[in-house]
């Protein structure tokens, strides 16, 4: 008889190797199982990082209205130091009349002093204010340049600059997230593959029940796991599977019947027949559905005389065999 109690004890993992071994698939779901888990964890590490990098660059400041290339400050530098060149011309212009006109101050008192050497300090006194006039001249109309006009152009430049550079710095981050998040959805787009792969698979391969598949290494069955399947469900897969072990033996010795109600187990009766599978099973019950019902190993109403005799005077082997199970 095909043991299924063995099977029935088994836990998940091993119950859909046994599927998988008789499939002769094992190995190739094993290594698409191994593949998926490796590229999910490569998709999370992948979208870690992106909403990481999205984080960063949602955080980073951008300005509206400025130019995508840095401001030059170079020509307006190179304008100020013009002024400031021009304007030291000036200065030196103003301290030549300033030296003129402490000249000129001496050579008045010296004219005063020195009537001796009048002629002489005349010619000089003369000589100085003709400078001096000169001078004069020169300076009595020079006006100083402002650079306060350039000092703002410069100052506002580098302000603008400054938020180009932040908004490269923001875009350069946005487009690190962009690329992260692409990777994740090419992840995505692998897993599905993976799994279409592991689908055509099981779908191809010859399944001893309609429904049932293996999922994450465990048996699914109309996507029922093993544990949230009922106990008509469990004993319909279990005996699927073990009797594609042994494909010629159609004979099934069942336990624990008492799972099913009447109309399930009627179903059940139903399946099995039309698989061809013999059953001798037990059931815990008193019910007009059960055939023999045991009470203390015999059966009810019959001693061990009464139950054996019978029995032995038709067919003497049978009674052997009976003894022996």
């Amino acid at each position: 008889a095909l043991d299924l109690p063995k099977f029935m004890d088994a836990n998940d993992k091993d119950k859909a190797q046994i599927l998988l071994k008789i499939l002769g698939i094992g190995d190739q779901l094993t290594m698409l199982d191994m593949q998926e888990k490796r590229v999910e964890q490569e998709r999370l590490t992948i979208g870690q990082i992106a909403r990481q990098k999205a984080g960063h660059a949602e955080q980073l400041p951008e300005y509206a209205n400025t130019p995508a290339e840095p401001l030059s400050i170079a020509e307006l530098i190179a304008r100020q130091q013009s002024v400031l060149a021009r304007n030291g011309e000036n200065q030196r212009k103003r301290e030549a009349l300033e030296h003129y006109r402490l000249k000129l101050d001496d050579a008045a008192r010296r004219l005063e002093h020195l009537k001796q050497e009048l002629a002489a300090a005349q010619e000089n006194w003369s000589k100085v204010l003709a400078d001096f006039d000169d001078a004069s001249k020169s300076a009595q109309d020079l006006e100083d340049e402002s650079t306060a006009e350039l000092e703002h152009q410069i100052a506002e430049f580098e302000s603008i600059n400054a938020q180009i550079a932040a908004n490269a710095q923001k875009a350069a981050a946005t487009d690190e997230a962009t690329t992260y998040k692409a990777q994740y959805d090419a992840k995505d787009v692998e897993i599905n593959q993976i799994r279409a792969q592991r689908l055509a698979l099981l779908t191809s391969a010859p399944l001893p029940l309609p429904g049932l598949s293996v999922v994450e290494g465990e048996l699914v069955y109309n996507t029922q796991k093993w544990d949230c399947m009922s106990g008509s469900e469990q004993l319909r897969v279990a005996v699927a599977i073990v009797r594609a072990l042994k494909p010629e033996c159609s004979f099934v010795l069942m336990d624990k019947l008492e799972q099913m109600d009447l109309d399930t187990l009627q179903e059940f009766g139903t399946w099995l027949e039309s698989e061809g599978l013999q059953v001798i099973a037990t059931r815990v019950s008193t019910g007009d559905e059960c055939s023999i019902i045991i009470e203390d190993g015999l059966p009810a109403g019959k001693s061990y005389i009464e139950t054996i005799k019978p029995l032995a005077a038709a067919a003497p082997a049978r009674v052997d065999a009976a003894m022996e199970w």
